[in-house]
């Protein structure tokens, strides 16, 4: 499966196992933007453990609260953040104050995607 949305503020793209996300330069994620999300993982991986896959290539803000309501995913596995910008790997660490699973911080797609394997075979 490979599926892909243009949501004007974010490219979305839905693959067997995750979901990969790329937010648009200088955008404020905010709660009611996370119920986009949850649309997409009850069409998608209502019952399929998954991985969310923040590509973060452009400069944007996530107000922490959005984790709260994420966490709450049954099916979600971890969320995988892959940045080439060294300063998201401390941005991530203050994140995952706010989320109760797996949120691991990463240069490379690569990297993230072997990341997902690892922790869904846990699953």
């Amino acid at each position: 499966m490979s599926k892909r949305y243009d949501l004007g503020f974010a490219v979305v793209e839905i693959r067997e196992d995750y979901l990969k996300n790329t937010i648009s330069e200088g955008f404020l994620v905010m709660p009611k933007h996370n119920k986009l999300l949850l649309e997409f993982v009850t069409k998608y991986f209502k019952d399929t453990p998954f991985v969310y896959i923040s590509n973060r290539i452009n400069t944007y803000s996530v107000d922490p609260t959005v984790y709260h309501r994420t966490t709450k995913i049954d099916t979600l596995a971890g969320i995988a953040v892959v940045s080439k910008n060294h300063r998201q790997k401390k941005l991530t660490e203050l994140e995952s104050k706010f989320f109760e699973k797996e949120l691991e911080y990463f240069s490379k797609i690569d990297e993230a995607l072997e990341w997902k394997n690892k922790i869904l075979k846990k699953e």
